[in-house]
């Protein structure tokens, strides 16, 4: 009975992309069909080479590329630093300053829009990479992920490691940093997903087609008049593979580092 439950269930959470898959193979009179067509009459392969005549995929999807690239390594290496100092280091107002640092999290993102939008147009960073992957650089959620990961090292770990003359960036290095591979993965994990599937940045700095990231190419096939809905899905269901394969690569890391951090993804 557990495994009926769970493939019920797994079923269910598949059955958007089936429909996806369905829907990028019909015509457009047969997508917007009412009553609705479970199955195409004949499979519409053109869908997805269409995709590709209409969107500058290429372009598009080396700046999704790049942008998660950097967005990935800053995080990882801001949020770690971060979280050392906050689980392993012990100084004055330690509890107080990152009770400050994680005040960020309830904080709406939206209102930040304005003044990253500020610093990048000061910076002279419209239509770049760069500016597509700086605001993402400091995650507050990044420094909580692996800061209740460093928690659950033994504190036996670092004094050890100074009976043997390591000081704390050795500490870190040598130690803490290779420990923490399966909350690292779990958060290149999470933060790959929020760069590929970001809208509302890219949409505002980067103008240019040749500079947009796919999910805004994916946007402007949406149009007032109409939208060809089969190309959309194709569109869509090419774009996702890449954060499948990521998970599927990295999915033990990710679970491990899910469950000792002690958070819901």
């Amino acid at each position: 009975m557990t495994h009926v439950v769970l493939m019920a269930g797994a079923l269910l959470m598949v059955s958007p992309f089936l429909w996806q898959f369905l829907t990028s193979l019909k015509t457009l009179g047969e997508s917007t069909r009412i009553p609705l067509t479970v199955l195409p009459s004949s499979p519409q392969w053109s869908n997805y080479s269409e995709f590709f005549d209409v969107v500058p995929v290429g372009s598009m999807a080396v700046n999704s590329v790049l942008a998660l690239v950097l967005r990935v390594v800053a995080q990882l290496l801001i949020a770690s630093l971060a979280a050392y100092v906050f689980a392993r280091l012990r100084f004055r107002f330690r509890g107080p300053l990152l009770a400050c640092f994680l005040v960020v999290l309830m904080v709406p993102p939206q209102l930040f829009v304005i003044p990253q939008y500020e610093v990048i147009r000061t910076m002279g960073w419209l239509n770049s990479v760069q500016a597509l992957a700086l605001p993402g650089a400091f995650s507050a959620f990044g420094v909580f992920v692996l800061y209740q990961f460093m928690r659950t090292l033994p504190p036996e770990l670092d004094e050890a490691a100074k009976i043997d003359g390591a000081n704390p960036w050795q500490i870190y290095l040598r130690i803490i940093l290779p420990l923490c591979r399966p909350a690292l993965a779990a958060l290149t994990i999470l933060t790959s997903l929020f760069s590929w599937n970001d809208l509302l940045w890219p949409l505002i700095v980067n103008t240019i087609p040749d500079r947009m990231t796919l999910p805004v190419g994916l946007a402007t096939l949406q149009g007032a008049q109409g939208t060809d809905y089969p190309v959309l899905m194709a569109g869509s269901l090419l774009t996702i593979l890449p954060m499948v394969l990521v998970f599927v690569l990295l999915q033990k890391q990710f679970i491990r580092g899910i469950a000792m951090s002690g958070i819901k993804a």
